[in-house]
């Protein structure tokens, strides 16, 4: 294509000129459909660049985007849109969570149904359906603030190529010996009907009662009272032992002895156990299977029997004899009125403790003996604990979390879950030998309630039971590496390209999955590629409400940022989510999208005051032509950039605002703007040569203050660089142009001083006119500077542009030694 075909085919592309006034509602659309249309955003398996690559974290489908997404997903992007302007080639793909235990809850509630309660094959198509029907509304929430991703680089965890890496995960992991299934004590969430992971627990302040209660010792014919005390009465039923620390000289005379449970009367042995708290209670502990960890450990260590007295939907089984088909709240009541009734229970203390609930639906968390697929990394603690420190943390702080996480791991990985739409396990049973069959590689993703194996059993049979069970949502989101890299192979180069994709660049996340998401992802790395899945790793804090409490429906707080984007924009948007440093939550507070917006608006109108006099500006001129004030900006300019450039390399995205912001606001359009004003409008009294000094301090000011405000503000950004810098810049988007390198040879002290001191004399007349309530183009008969007489001959050759702006008559020195440091003493005459 010649190159006057591309300008015209450029020139057709950009949106037409801009009207006086920037309208973010319009003019955003706009540039959206302009990058879509270009693929300026798109990534180049081609390039020899070098490549950026992000795990970006795929949303939970919910219908909508909230606040906290366009929070944080705008801090990932203000990072991929700074690579990209860096010259790298910027790997950013998208991808979305559609399956699992959230999306089934959205399902049933917006369409009324109870997943349980439907035909398991009409469930999983309603759930496609509606995902179906929901993701374009949903990405496109994304894109309307600007997420810079290339969304033809697209998943879904519910997909074919998703489902296929995951079962591919889980047969590999089998054969390893990693993955295992067994009998045994679970977490199960009563109202989502499931097994649960130790990640998915959440520990949750409760009020509740310590119930002391007498068990009867058996002396033989005497029986002799023990008190227990139990937070949880109603699992007297499922009371196998008594447990008493051996040291405790209290209770060493019944060690070994006899009890009655109360009400239920069943007989159970007093064993010593240093794992008992002395301090805890009365001592004396009952063990029931289960209420929590150490009736476990306790169960397994004195071969207890198993006795469940609670079932998998939360009611009272038959071993809770007349108490039975009671949920469990109802059945506590009633145990408790019982044992009052027969002087049973002694007291009622109550206390406030942490009850375990499931994060997804605040359930407290049963533990039950069920049938579960796990994976085996308890023993691999050390390993996890030395790859975290192998990763580069912002901020570094947030790598306690994982830490603490890791060491306090107490069950192997639960990856089964008892629900519908999920990924299958590839797995069928076989009906005589009940051997387990997996599924042919080639033959991946594959459905065992549909699908059959293609070979008979070792044993010769044909017959085959599928697994029921899904996959864990977490068991697919934790190859998200995988699952965006692996959308290139097809590709024939795909080999020499993952290996520049993997380990990737950055997994950007916010704090509260650092023990979901972010641990599960490097298990599933260190388990299948022996390596860490990602050089380094971003947190994000929580976005907030005013009050800097928690959003929830349920407390009416939420804030829609769909409507702050029509009020505001998305630009204003950004720009608050730039305010939070790394890992800080930020309460949402109006005035800061005011704050934003005000930028907006002043970005637009400085940038038209210098566009309108750059039509004649010529890139190439001479910087030693230079006058005093242009080097003075040049050099605040340049040192700003390094600032700015520092932070952003290490992920402080709210100081690289800070420092664009202010030396915008003060020191461009405060002061040097108003300083060469004179120059600008009156190039035949100042001459051609300061008009051209200006414009150039003009045109690299605000275009070096647009590139550094373009990965946070990318659609104000864009529209003033389209109607003036592009055809000059030669690069059809801001977004694509090159960031700001600090030009070290225009970095001077000296200069520094002298413009400081001319900003000082300018403000001081300000604030004189101000005080005397005169309009700041009242004119200044006598100008009276009092400073050193070295300080008078810089000063001198800045008298044109101070006498111009302050609109002195006569400007003139008075002999002192005032020191720079002590400032400057000025007298205005009026």
């Amino acid at each position: 294509m010649t190159e006057k075909k591309a300008e015209q085919q450029q020139k057709q592309e950009v949106p037409a000129p801009k009207p006086k006034q920037y309208n973010p509602l319009t003019e955003e659309k706009q540039w959206q459909q302009f990058w879509e249309k270009n693929k300026t955003y798109a990534f180049d398996p081609k390039s020899k660049k070098k490549i950026y690559s992000i795990d970006t974290p795929p949303p939970t489908v919910s219908g909508k985007m909230h606040l906290g997404h366009a929070f944080s997903y705008s801090q990932q992007d203000f990072v991929a849109r700074y690579h990209r302007m860096k010259g790298e080639n910027v790997f950013y793909p998208f991808g979305i969570d559609d399956n699992g235990l959230a999306t089934e809850r959205m399902i049933e509630k917006m369409k009324n149904v109870k997943s349980k309660k439907m035909h398991r094959a009409d469930f999983i198509k309603l759930c496609n359906e509606t995902v179906k029907d929901i993701q374009p509304g949903f990405i496109q929430s994304w894109k309307d603030i600007a997420i810079s991703a290339d969304f033809h680089l697209f998943y879904s965890t519910i997909n074919d190529h998703c489902r296929e890496i995951s079962q591919k995960s889980f047969i590999d992991l089998y054969k390893e010996g990693r993955e295992y299934q067994k009998e045994a004590p679970s977490m199960w969430c009563t109202s989502c009907q499931t097994a649960i992971a130790q990640v998915e627990l959440e520990d949750v302040e409760m009020d509740s009662f310590f119930n002391d209660i007498i068990f009867k010792i058996q002396n033989g014919k005497q029986e002799s009272d023990l008190l227990i005390a139990t937070t949880r009465p109603e699992l007297l039923p499922s009371c196998v032992a008594i447990f008493v620390h051996p040291e405790d000289k209290r209770y060493t005379n019944i060690v070994g002895k006899k009890a009655k449970v109360p009400i239920f009367n069943h007989i159970v042995t007093v064993l010593a156990d240093k794992r008992v708290n002395p301090e805890k209670g009365t001592g004396a502990v009952m063990c029931c299977t289960f209420g929590d960890q150490t009736d476990i450990e306790w169960y397994k260590a004195h071969n207890l029997p198993l006795i469940q007295s609670i079932n998998e939907a939360g009611f009272m089984t038959e071993k809770a004899g007349e108490f039975v088909n009671l949920k469990v709240a109802e059945a506590r009541a009633k145990i408790i009125e019982k044992l009052q009734a027969h002087n049973l229970l002694v007291k009622q203390t109550k206390i406030k403790h942490a009850v375990n609930v499931h994060e997804r639906c605040q359930t407290a968390v049963e533990i039950l003996k069920t049938k579960q697929w796990f994976v085996k990394y308890l023993d691999l603690k050390d390993e996890f604990l030395a790859a975290g420190r192998e990763i580069q943390w912002y901020p570094e702080h947030m790598r306690v979390r994982y830490e603490n996480w890791i060491k306090g791991l107490q069950w192997d990985w639960c990856i089964s879950r008892q629900r519908y739409f999920g990924v299958p396990f590839p797995v069928w049973y076989c009906k005589k030998c009940n051997e387990v069959m997996l599924a042919e590689e080639k033959d991946l993703p594959v459905d065992p309630l549909v699908d059959k194996p293609k070979k008979a059993c070792k044993c010769g049979s044909k017959e085959f039971v599928p697994e029921q069970d899904v996959l864990d949502t977490w068991a697919t989101s934790s190859m998200t590496p995988f699952l965006a890299i692996e959308l290139f192979k097809k590709r024939k180069d795909y080999k020499a390209l993952e290996k520049k994709l993997f380990p990737m660049s950055l997994r950007p996340q916010a704090h509260d999955i650092i023990t979901f998401w972010l641990f599960n992802t490097v298990v599933k790395s260190r388990l299948h590629r022996q390596q860490n899945p990602w050089k380094q790793v971003m947190i994000a804090g929580h976005a907030l409400d005013p009050h800097g409490k928690k959003m929830s429906k349920s407390k009416g707080n939420v804030i829609e940022p769909q409507e702050v984007i029509k009020k505001y924009g998305a630009d204003a948007l950004r720009f608050w989510a730039a305010a939070s440093k790394l890992g800080d939550d930020l309460p949402f507070m109006e005035k800061d999208l005011i704050t934003g917006q005000k930028m907006i608006t002043k970005l637009w109108n400085a940038s038209a005051f210098c566009l309108m006099h750059l039509e004649d500006f010529k890139i190439k001129f001479d910087k030693k032509k230079l006058k005093p004030m242009d080097k003075w900006i040049l050099s605040k300019l340049n040192r700003m950039i390094i600032e700015a450039t520092d932070a952003f390399d290490v992920y402080e995205y709210a100081k690289t605002r800070f420092c664009a912001e202010q030396f915008f606001w003060k020191d461009f359009c405060d002061y040097y703007l108003e300083l060469v004003k004179d120059r600008i409008y009156n190039p035949d009294k100042r001459g051609k040569e300061a008009r051209q000094a200006a414009q150039y301090g003009l045109y690299t000011g605000i275009l070096t203050v647009l590139k550094l405000m373009a990965p946070i503000m990318p659609h104000i950004t864009e529209a003033v660089y389209q109607e003036h810098f592009a055809k000059k810049e030669k690069c059809k988007s801001i977004h694509l142009s090159s960031w700001p390198v600090a030009d070290m040879k225009a970095i001077n002290e000296e200069d520094e001083k002298t413009g400081d001191m001319i900003v000082a004399i300018l403000s001081s007349v300000r604030k004189a006119k101000s005080e005397k309530s005169v309009s700041l183009k009242e004119p200044v008969k006598e100008l009276i500077i009092e400073c050193p007489k070295e300080k008078q001959k810089l000063l001198e050759a800045v008298f044109d542009d101070l006498a111009a702006t302050t609109n002195s008559a006569k400007i003139s020195f008075r002999k002192g030694d005032r020191e720079i440091s002590a400032e400057l003493k000025i007298s205005v005459v009026f």
